[in-house]
């Protein structure tokens, strides 16, 4: 009394190649056809093939976003570097005026270089800021947020540039002048 039976269910099966039939007979037992995988037109991998891509470049670029925002904030806020660049500055004016000079020679070789200095250091922070957030921006199909931090870095860059280089030809505060 042995009776072989099938059990045939109505449900999605998968075929060899990845596609899925819908509403098919699948019969348990029985073996599927041998079905040639087509590797060319399958858009699957491609698209995953993408997103990794887009992954792992969207790290890079969120981080030369941040990167661009955090150089755009020590533009505007002065660094170390800018303030031992004035030191020096205003030390080789003590050097030179040492010996004597006029005051307004002593005020533009002790403050004002020191001054400039300070400033041209801090253009070059905000104009790095600004190449940075540019290069991020120029990258194809980056996230929302990633474009976001980019502009906002440039932005910052920008103003901070302007003002480095209004700082240098004393656009907004000129040196003082010496009393006659």
């Amino acid at each position: 009394m042995d009776t072989k039976t099938t059990e045939k269910t109505e449900e999605t099966a998968a075929r060899p190649d990845g596609d899925l039939v819908e509403d098919a007979a699948v019969d348990d037992g029985a073996e599927l056809p041998d079905v040639p995988h087509d590797d060319e037109g399958d858009e699957g991998d491609v698209a995953e093939e993408a997103a990794a891509g887009t992954e792992a470049g969207g790290v890079g670029s969120a981080a030369a976003a941040v990167v661009s925002a955090a150089l755009s904030g020590v533009a505007l806020t002065g660094t170390w570097t800018g303030r031992v660049v004035a030191e020096r500055e205003t030390l080789i004016g003590q050097i030179k005026t040492s010996g004597g000079g006029t005051p307004a020679q002593q005020i533009s070789e002790i403050y004002g270089d020191a001054w400039h200095s300070t400033a041209l250091v801090n253009g070059v922070f905000a104009l790095l800021a600004v190449i940075v957030a540019a290069v991020v921006l120029a990258l194809p199909r980056r996230p929302l947020r990633v474009r976001a931090i980019a502009v906002a870095g440039a932005v910052l860059g920008g103003l901070g540039l302007l003002l480095s280089v209004g700082t240098y030809l004393d656009l907004f505060l000129s040196l003082p002048t010496a009393g006659s």
